[in-house]
């Protein structure tokens, strides 16, 4: 018998199936589910059932391996096809914006604040990048151009990076032999180079494996790909290079890959990406001293209004000046900057190094979490509405693990059909869809039926759309002509350009 292993297994159970069930409720009451985790950790801690846990170095430790596993999610989700005319701007923001934001940030906390120089720049640092997973759980709701949602998304996934080189080198200032400023640029160049190109070689070396590997059961693929993206961090940071990029960019590259059961692969990436999230916000939770916490408010309100309304729209402007990047644009990118559970770990890093004013730099962070993390994410979908940059006719994915559809190299869509929608009215042989896609149901008035080439749309509708691989940008494209211009987009492109000329 081992009633303390017993004890814990039951504790943790039960936190793991509370914690499955608020994203029911937080999706429900259009709470981030992220805050139910973290309030999940802090009413099983001191101040709630009594557990005392302040091991700050476990925490970082159990973090970073947290953020391997969402980073590996985010990768492996990623469409090439939409990432890859967004990767400059992505990359600008995860580097000349982060840059910005810790230099704004880190100015207006020591006037505002008083803090010394190397602590007001930690809390740059440690603000400067946008979660993954917040990221990745708000935008997949809303319906918003694929362009939008690829640069928050690829910015996300890639920012950490730089964002993690930059605190440990600001964490360790003092400690450690003083650089001059131009070894400190080489090295996180050094360091970002190189994790790409491990990722490289990680993606390379796993797709060619895995498309001819005849491993014996189906569930042994999901296991590999996960194996590879945790290889490609180790092998980073064994050569002192950035293990996260390189975890990305493996993800990226065997998510697009044409892998053997692949659906399979995915729904247990986000599977394990979920349990992570999970664990990694109700530790952070467990973590923190609730008594402390009226003392940071201030300063957490201070330096969230910093960055939410100087150093992030700043950052997004700079970042954006070599791309012909809308103000409407700017400004939806500026305010879903969102802030999650990264930012509290890498807060943890500091506190570890025993850095002077690091306990209140965390207590800062957690609050302004907190607070923004809800202010902002409630707002993303107004935000977007009111700054028009929304698409409702955007095609959402639907992940299903579904023999023939793997068989098909075929991906599910569902489609809305919203009020002002020129799609209602036309009808289904008027969609030219290409060749390899198909409306194969359509949801009305809470009956479903097999639509055929004269079904009419209406407003309302829902409707399932097959498409292979192949011809899945190709339909999507299709289908946004045809919700701006109807039957006319046949004559119209996709952003409603005139080509009868």
């Amino acid at each position: 018998m081992t009633p303390g292993l017993d004890v814990a297994l039951l504790v943790g159970a039960a936190v793991l199936l509370v914690a499955v069930g608020a994203v029911r409720f937080s999706t429900r009451l259009g709470v981030p589910s992220l805050l139910a985790y973290l309030a999940l950790g802090v009413a099983i801690g001191e101040a709630g059932l009594g557990i005392r846990f302040d091991d700050v170095e476990l925490t970082r430790v159990l973090g970073f391996c947290a953020l391997i596993v969402i980073i590996a999610e985010g990768g492996l989700s990623a469409r090439w096809s939409t990432l890859r005319p967004v990767l400059g701007l992505a990359t600008a923001l995860s580097t000349v914006g982060v840059a910005v934001s810790i230099l704004v940030v880190g100015v207006v906390v020591h006037l505002l604040l008083g803090l010394d120089w190397r602590l007001a720049l930690l809390y740059g640092a440690v603000l400067s990048s946008t979660d993954a997973a917040a990221v990745f759980a708000t935008l997949r709701r809303l319906r918003l151009p694929p362009r939008l949602v690829a640069t928050l998304e690829a910015e996300s996934g890639i920012n950490d990076a730089p964002v993690v080189i930059l605190v440990l080198l600001l964490s360790r200032a003092g400690v450690e032999a003083a650089h001059p400023w131009w070894y400190e640029v080489l090295l996180v160049g050094y360091e970002l180079g190189v994790g790409a190109a491990v990722g490289v070689a990680a993606g390379i070396t796993g797709r060619y494996v895995l498309r001819r590997a005849a491993l014996p059961s189906a569930g042994l693929y999901p296991i590999a790909v996960v194996g590879f993206t945790v290889l490609a961090y180790a092998a980073g940071s064994v050569l002192h290079a950035s293990g996260f990029l390189a975890v990305y960019v493996t993800g990226v590259l065997l998510g697009n890959a044409r892998l053997p059961h692949r659906q399979a692969i995915l729904g247990f990436a986000d599977g394990l990406a979920w349990l992570a999230q999970i664990g990694l916000f109700v530790l952070l939770g467990l973590l923190v001293s609730p008594s402390r916490l009226d003392a940071a408010v201030l300063p957490a309100v201070v330096t969230g209004l910093a960055l939410l309304l100087l150093a992030r729209p700043l950052s997004v402007a700079v970042s954006a000046l070599p791309f012909r990047i809308g103000l409407r644009e700017q400004l939806f990118l500026s305010w879903a900057g969102l802030r999650g559970a990264v930012p509290i770990v890498l807060a943890t890093i500091p506190l570890s190094l025993r850095v002077p004013g690091a306990d209140r730099l965390f207590d800062a962070v957690f609050v302004l979490v907190v607070i923004f993390t809800l202010l902002q994410a409630g707002t993303l979908a107004p935000a977007a509405r009111r700054l028009r940059v929304t698409a409702p006719a955007e095609a959402a994915e639907i992940l299903l693990e579904t023999a023939p559809l793997e068989r098909m190299r075929a991906d599910l869509l569902q489609l809305e059909v919203p009020p002002g929608s020129r799609l209602g009215g036309v009808h289904v042989d008027e969609l030219r869809l290409p060749v390899g896609a198909s409306v194969t149901l359509v949801l009305r008035d809470g009956a479903g039926f097999v639509p055929g080439p004269d079904t009419r749309l209406k407003v309302g509708d829902s409707l399932l759309i097959v498409a292979t691989a192949e011809v899945r940008d190709e339909a999507e494209r299709r289908l946004r002509a045809v919700s701006r211009r109807g039957r006319l987009a046949r004559w119209f492109g996709e952003y409603g350009e005139d080509r009868t000329g």
